[in-house]
């Protein structure tokens, strides 16, 4: 195949740590990513003073008029650095969409250069108190001038407009979005740290769901919560005197920039264009093929994203992901099946902006998963945000 980038499998994760993911955390935002990023660290064998890189994407994903203050309602890389104490000599933060996938391109990049030895990539969500999307805007103005008025506002409108052009082409039915909400569900109901631990969905509860914004209903989005996970990375040649089981990164991409459109107006045509364009970018990258991938985990904070990954990267046929999940394909609990839900992703955890498919990928191929493991996996893939929008990252227990 073509070529693979040059930092292929020569960074690995070597340790991990995350919180319990609830919808508002009694403490500080920043005193649980200070606790989690040292528990990290100690579960990498490692001591602070060692760590010497840090790097996150801080972004605050709501849409709705909320004060950004670090260690409160975000935490950069810098803001945790300082807050442990460590001595780092590089500390970066990810400014574009997809951010667990540009972290780890960053976190990649700077281990391989040799900017850093050892580095922290965390990614700490934060549920505001009030309505998530509450709007104070009493005027639009620029091009939300022309979407705002009418009632286009927000993402649930944004996924509204290609999840039902989907439903149209393909002959699709809520009852197979059912089956799909049900699957992430399922999983992230077995996983302590979840916030629906213990609470599986059934189709019924997901169609007696109050519709949102046509055709979404509440169960096809993530819910905000307050939560943080850790990563350690370091070189493929130190992780291998560490405690755990390194898994590498074999490659990345990006997706390229979308077509100028009004606010939020994203075609389904220009998500699967965009998408099919990552993934080639992906597959290059990584000089993988779709047949390869034992462990897809798909991003799930809109429960249409699922369909799309599925697609764009060669899973199943396009315009079939409504049927290939009906059939089965994506059932965990199937040997013989893809677990592209495995995690429990987003919506079967609570909105941790692509954490639960890293740390899918993580745990199932350093062998550390528990009673959930998974056998005889070896290459992992974790997608994030949209596929015209966002990035992915795969990974292996394998390095070549």
């Amino acid at each position: 195949m073509s070529a693979r980038f040059k930092s292929s499998n020569q960074v690995a994760i070597v340790g991990y740590a995350h919180s319990a993911v609830q919808r508002h955390a009694k403490r500080p935002l920043g005193a649980i990513a200070t606790e989690t990023a040292r528990d990290a660290i100690a579960d990498a064998g490692l001591q602070v003073p060692q760590v010497d890189g840090f790097v996150t994407a801080s972004l605050f994903p709501t849409s709705g008029a909320h004060a950004v203050e670090d260690g409160v309602s975000i935490v950069s890389a810098n803001w945790l650095a300082e807050s442990l104490g460590a001595d780092a000599r590089y500390v970066a933060g990810f400014q574009g969409i997809g951010q667990i996938s540009g972290s780890v391109s960053i976190a990649v990049n700077a281990i391989a250069s040799g900017a850093a030895d050892y580095v922290v990539l965390h990614r700490a969500l934060h549920n505001p108190a009030g309505k998530y999307h509450a709007n104070p805007m009493r005027e639009a103005t620029g091009p939300q001038q022309y979407t705002a008025p009418a009632g286009f506002f927000g993402p649930l409108a944004m996924i509204g407009l290609p999840y039902n052009e989907y439903l149209q082409r393909y002959g699709a039915k809520r009852e197979a979005m059912a089956a799909t909400v049900v699957e992430a569900r399922k999983n992230g109901a077995r996983i302590p740290w979840s916030y629906w631990y213990e609470r599986p969905l059934t189709v019924d509860d997901y169609m007696a769901a109050p519709m949102i914004n046509d055709p979404v209903c509440r169960f096809d989005a993530d819910i905000p919560v307050d939560g943080v996970a850790a990563f350690v990375l370091t070189s493929a040649e130190r992780a291998r005197d560490l405690p755990h089981k390194p898994v590498h990164v074999a490659g990345y991409a990006s997706s390229p920039p979308p077509r100028r459109r009004l606010p939020l107006h994203w075609p389904l045509d220009d998500i699967m264009t965009g998408g099919a364009e990552t993934a080639r970018r992906l597959w290059e990258s990584s000089g993988l093929r779709p047949s390869d991938v034992d462990l897809p985990q798909v991003y799930d904070g809109f429960s249409p994203f699922i369909w799309f990954w599925l697609e764009v990267l060669g899973l199943c046929p396009v315009g079939e992901a409504h049927r290939f999940i009906t059939d089965g394909g994506i059932d965990s609990d199937d040997p013989a099946a893809l677990p592209a839900l495995s995690g429990g992703g987003a919506i079967g955890n609570g909105r941790m902006h692509g954490i639960p498919q890293m740390l899918e990928c993580y745990l199932q191929l350093s062998g550390r998963a528990g009673e959930r493991q998974r056998r005889n996996v070896t290459v992992g893939l974790a997608c994030h945000s949209s596929p015209h929008y966002g990035g992915a990252v795969v990974y292996t227990n394998e390095p070549g």
